[in-house]
């Protein structure tokens, strides 16, 4: 974990960003549900203050993700016989020319000069308590480094019992080792790996001072760092200083190091998706609807965060610190994105403004889901982005996880419900062209959802079966795919729903009474002079003098039809 190296910056103005968001989206609904929508309002703002709050205390307290790993205030944990300090565990990847990965390990400044990739140690100080220097005099702190694939070069034992990191006392009869030294052997594939550094306390000194080194990176690999200590007397002991580990392209982690260039594409993806529809949106501005607002919404705010993105990892690439402020509204322009459009297809899958003029009693309900999906994403995603970059348990996550994993469940079921239902009463009205639309709608929809499960599937198969992160290459697909599918389901809305000379034909029109569940056609002719001056009706609501009975378009029976 690593502290803050930014002040946090204020985050009530995306509380009403995103309250004003979703009140703009549901401003056309009709009077009689204003009293709902107020109530709901009020409970989405109190959220939105519970998400500012939560935001505050992750930047105030939360370690933040760089490639400088700064260390203040840690503790060292007992593993066996030995006290561990995780120092971090970043992807390196190796200097294209050889020239430029020389080892220069006496020489601090033609080490700098000439390694593309390093890990570089700056001021590395360890302190202990003064009674503990009396008591014990003499000790020694020390630093490993080796890549993922030398870690059965890290240990040993004796007689095939448990495996020991520091050196027992029957390894050193042995001659395996020197007693509390950290036990390891030279790595076959990789020469001068595992590399072991060390910072002694002399005497009674209370400080131990590791020399400011720099490690180069010629092997492309996984690198982790420990700092470990053998002797149980240096209880409490505690460490100052930072590490800076940089990639022949910049300080991004090797990870993370694609998604620079994957967001710099999305982006101007979203660009040509916003020149369509603007162009779009313009040419017909006198037939937009209220949908095609929020989707010009969501197109909006998708720029945004994809532009915000990669801004956020060219900055983080060039100084090695994550720059907060701009991660908060990447962050937080996705989220808001993520959630209008979660509320949009939800309200489009109920038929307001095509077979509904309203929610009614639903507003506050979906308001309500709406407002605690961007919650709970929310608080997650800034855990995820402003976390320490080395954090690769992923436990304690599961707690976070979990409810927007819930919440997605429930969109998804609530939608496909109400789709069913307003496809039953497209079909019963006949209206072929909002039928059509709806149709197409649905099985996007559905290729989304079954896609996103067959991905899950994939994405814990990926992470259960790399448990030391060994396919870290690859590790950017994983999130950027999600981007693609959700970007690819917005164009397919964008082009069902493109603004046109025929908008309005998908508005709710009060002729169609909806709310009958019956299957009149959708043609009703007037009434009909015979010769007799009898009026005759195909109108189900119109009776015919003289007692004719008359015969529908349909071929049903008139009583057949009335409820």
């Amino acid at each position: 974990m690593m502290r803050p190296l930014h002040s946090p910056r204020r985050l009530h103005f995306t509380s009403l960003h995103f309250t004003h968001t979703l009140r703009s989206s549901l401003a056309s609904l009709p009077p009689t549900s204003m009293a709902a929508v107020s109530a709901a309002a009020a409970r989405l703002h109190l959220l939105s203050l519970c998400v500012a709050v939560a935001g505050l205390l992750l930047m105030l307290l939360g370690g933040g993700e760089a490639s400088v790993h700064e260390y203040r205030g840690l503790g060292f944990l007992n593993k066996g016989n030995a006290f561990i300090l995780h120092a971090g565990s970043e992807g390196l990847y190796a200097p294209s020319s050889p020239a430029n990965a020389t080892t220069a390990e006496d020489d601090e400044d033609a080490a700098a000069a000439v390694a593309d990739a390093f890990i570089r140690f700056d001021k590395i100080t360890f302190r202990r308590p003064e009674d503990a220097a009396k008591e014990t005099g003499s000790a020694m702190v020390q630093i490993l480094v080796f890549e993922i694939e030398d870690r059965e070069m890290i240990g040993g034992s004796a007689y095939g019992g448990q495996k020991a990191i520091c050196c027992t006392s029957d390894l050193a009869k042995l001659g395996a080792c020197t007693e509390g030294s950290v036990i390891y052997r030279p790595s076959q594939v990789n020469p001068g790996w595992p590399q072991l550094l060390f910072a002694s306390f002399d005497g009674s000194d209370t400080i131990a001072t590791l020399p400011s080194r720099i490690i180069p990176i010629t092997k492309t690999g996984m690198y982790n760092m420990y700092f470990i200590h053998c002797d149980p007397s240096l209880a409490g002991l505690e460490i100052e200083g930072q590490t800076v580990w940089k990639n022949p392209s910049g300080y991004l982690p090797g990870r993370m190091a694609p998604l620079k260039n994957f967001f710099g594409i999305m982006s101007f993806a979203f660009v040509v998706l916003g020149i369509y529809w603007f162009y779009q949106y313009m040419k017909f501005w006198c037939e937009v609807l209220p949908l095609q607002n929020c989707i010009t919404l969501v197109i909006t705010l998708g720029m945004l965060e994809m532009s915000l993105w990669y801004f956020e990892y060219a900055e983080f690439n060039e100084t090695g610190v994550r720059p907060k402020g701009i991660t908060f509204w990447a962050v937080t322009f996705g989220t808001v994105k993520r959630t209008v459009a979660r509320v949009i297809i939800l309200i489009v899958s109920m038929g307001y403004g095509v077979v509904r003029p309203s929610l009614g009693g639903l507003t506050s309900k979906v308001v309500m889901l709406g407002g605690t999906f961007f919650l709970a994403t929310e608080i997650l995603e800034l855990v995820e982005n402003l976390g320490a970059v080395n954090d690769l348990s992923g436990k304690a996550r599961l707690f976070l996880v979990y409810p927007v994993a819930i919440l997605d469940a429930a969109f998804v079921v609530w939608i496909f419900i109400s789709l069913a239902k307003t496809l039953d009463k497209l079909q019963a009205r006949r209206s072929m062209a909002k039928l059509d639309i709806y149709r197409k709608f649905t099985i996007a929809l559905a290729v989304t959802v079954l896609v996103s499960i067959g991905w899950i599937g994939y994405e814990i198969y990926f992470k259960s079966t790399d448990v030391f992160n060994e396919r870290w290459q690859y590790a950017w697909i994983i999130p950027a795919f999600w981007h693609v599918l959700s970007f690819s389901l917005l164009c397919v809305i964008s082009y069902l729903w493109a603004p046109s000379q025929n908008s309005m034909r998908f508005t709710y029109d009060a002729s169609e009474n909806f709310d009958r569940e019956d299957s009149l056609s959708l043609i009703r002719p007037g009434p009909i002079a015979s010769k007799n001056g009898w009026n005759l009706s195909s109108s189900p609501d119109t009776k015919a003098t003289k007692n004719v009975t008359v015969t529908s378009f349909d071929g049903d029976d008139e009583e057949n039809k009335r409820e």
